[in-house]
């Protein structure tokens, strides 16, 4: 199968998509009105609250969103073949994730900011909102376990990528005190200086290999994990325009750039899909993901088609920074389909590789042994990088040999293997650690909302001690996931983990529009939410019973096995709650014609207040 006729076709869907289906949503749901004061302008502190160029936003939005999840996610999910995957990335983006973003997005505006677990307190309970803050933290610990371990496989003993990662944070920062300090408001000029300073980095990586300096880059599985906790601990702390926001303003230029030079690339040489549209291992028994293409394959594809993950940043960092109302559309519906992009993109790099390579990068050597596939062009691939290849499972890997593959058959590029596939490596990372640094900050806000009911001190999102400790919380605990697990048993768990984050997300957007009396609407979050929450569940369950608890039976995996099993049950006990609430909340509103809250979506014209909760309702 010809890769160029997927391509196209995921292109004109999206494009209609963005052209009428998100301008309805924006009209008619969540009536987006450019005469409401955001609360970036309104709670504007300088730090956390701060209005920013729409373009800006974006960057940081669309980098903060797009981490491991769309890069992947898809290449793991090749496993089943290339057509189930594609099929769900396209219809899931445009009906499920793009709703999902903007409407949580549009909500968190009205509620001045607030979280997700706030929202829902106000609009369904206060018993969903307390469940849904243990249900997100867990969620946001395990989310980012599952990306960081993808960063660590990947940059692990490669000195030019960990250079070239490592010098993003000093840019960052130059760029960030050059907008908003130096030459406040030329962002054209800090764009300029930024970019061209990544693009250096990448190529003076080259030289690092072998030089003085390869010993001090090249770090070990535990050295990587100690140096992403350090980068995500103080881009929790520093003010967002310092480092987060300008490094994932410049991470999106090389996102965006390379996303459109690899659909270029496609377009030039048009590569055939080398993996079937439908593998053997379709009913399960597959040597990455163990279980059926049902349910599997919605939650190993866990961000391109629809994340949870990204419902927090929607009321995280991007509502306090958004400077109109009316910018909410392009930066929630429009940077969820360039995440929809980058997983086709993804899918369709890895399907370019011969099956036998693909197993080979994906799995462990004595495992691929065992499958009994034979490699085709692996050893010229480690030849052409300059690195081995093999046994590198995670996804990163095989995925940077794929892209590297498509570029390296654009006239003139043959001998650029090397440079082509570090850059893809960087190009990952890059997009990992951005949705690190955005993820720890988010688990931070909820971590000082939380405590803040009952120490109001340490809910001032402004005050550094409280700061200090609530990340330093959030970054050992995801820390320590990542030390202790591995890609088999984190990444099926953060795919059930970012679904039921996005049932909860998708319920409390369902409620919010039936407390704004917008009932004939409800059906654009509530029919995704029906799809998402029946594969979800299903596989929530078929991962404890059959990838954890036999985990159990090993001494040496016992209490991986427990951890993961009790952490997948917590989380479907929590995502079930928050719906059976959501579903007494609605049927109340229906019943009794009371609906929850005058600044639901959709309605009213001020910002609420701080006190606004739904009122009680009573069962039947």
């Amino acid at each position: 199968m010809n890769a160029l006729p997927l391509l196209l076709f995921a292109l004109c869907i999206m494009a209609i998509a963005y052209r009428y289906y998100s301008a309805f949503i924006a009209a008619k749901v969540v009536a987006l009105n450019d005469s409401r004061i955001t609360p970036a302008h309104t709670l504007n502190d300088g730090s956390n609250y701060l209005p920013t160029n729409k373009w800006v936003l974006f960057g940081h939005h669309f980098a903060a969103i797009s981490g491991a999840g769309p890069l992947i996610g898809p290449v793991l999910a090749v496993q089943f073949g290339y057509m189930p995957g594609f099929l769900w990335l396209v219809i899931g983006v445009v009906l499920a994730g793009g709703v999902h973003d903007f409407v949580i997005l549009a909500a968190s505006i009205r509620y001045k900011g607030k979280s997700l677990a706030e929202i829902a307190r106000r609009e369904i309970s206060p018993l969903a909102g307390t469940v849904g803050s243990v249900a997100i933290m867990i969620i946001v610990i395990i989310a980012l376990s599952g990306l960081g371990l993808a960063v660590v496989n990947a940059l692990r003993e490669s000195s030019w990528g960990t250079f070239t990662i490592g010098m993003t944070i000093p840019i960052a920062i130059f760029v960030g005190l050059w907008m908003y300090r130096f030459r406040k408001g030329h962002i054209t000029e800090a764009s300029l200086i930024g970019v061209t300073a990544v693009v250096a980095a990448v190529i003076v990586g080259a030289w690092i290999p072998g030089s003085s300096l390869g010993s001090f880059f090249t770090l070990s599985r535990e050295g990587i994990i100690f140096a992403l906790a350090l980068y995500g601990f103080f881009a929790s702390i520093l003010p967002v325009w310092l480092l987060l926001a300008p490094r994932d303003y410049l991470s999106s230029y090389m996102k965006i750039g390379t996303i459109a030079a690899l659909v270029i690339g496609v377009f030039v040489v048009h590569p055939n899909l080398q993996m079937p549209a439908f593998t053997e291992f379709i009913s399960g028994g597959g040597p990455i993901i163990p279980g059926p293409l049902f349910p599997f394959v919605f939650i190993t594809i866990a961000c391109g088609a629809i994340s949870g993950f990204h419902s927090l940043v929607s009321s995280g960092t991007t509502p306090k920074m958004l400077d109109k109302e009316s910018h909410a559309r392009m930066i929630g519906y429009g940077a969820m389909l360039m995440e929809g992009l980058v997983g086709v993109i993804a899918l369709i790099a890895a399907s370019s590789l011969h099956p036998g390579d693909y197993y080979a990068i994906n799995l462990p050597i004595e495992k691929f042994k065992a499958l009994g596939y034979s490699t085709v062009n692996l050893d010229m691939l480690s030849r052409e990088v300059g690195e081995i290849v093999a046994g590198r499972p995670g996804g990163a890997v095989s995925l940077a040999v794929g892209f590297a593959q498509i570029f390296t058959a654009l006239p003139g590029m043959k001998s650029l293997m090397s440079y082509w596939y570090h850059f893809a490596i960087m190009f990952e990372a890059l997009f990992i650690l951005t949705t690190i640094d955005a993820g720890t900050r988010i688990g931070r806000f909820l971590v000082q909302e939380f405590v803040g009911k009952f120490y109001k001190p340490f809910g001032k999102m402004n005050w550094l001690p409280a700061n200090i400790v609530a990340t330093g919380v959030v970054v050992s605990l995801w820390a320590y996931f990542i030390y202790a697990g591995n890609i088999s048993t984190i990444w099926p768990m953060f795919g059930t983990a970012n679904q039921l984050l996005a049932c909860v997300a998708l319920c409390v957007a369902s409620t919010a529009i039936i407390n704004a009396e917008k009932i004939r609407y409800v059906w654009v979050t509530l029919l995704p939410l029906l799809f998402v929450a029946t594969t979800t569940l299903t596989a929530s369950w078929l991962n404890i019973t059959a990838n954890f608890l036999p985990l159990t039976r090993n001494p040496g995996t016992a209490v991986q096995g427990y951890v993961n099993s009790a952490l997948t049950l917590a989380m479907m006990i929590c995502a079930i709650t928050i719906l059976i609430e959501g579903v007494r909340r609605s049927y109340h509103a229906l019943h009794s014609r009371e609906y929850g809250s005058e600044y639901a979506i959709g309605s009213g014209t001020n910002e609420p207040d701080d006190e606004v909760t739904p009122p009680p309702f009573r069962c039947c």
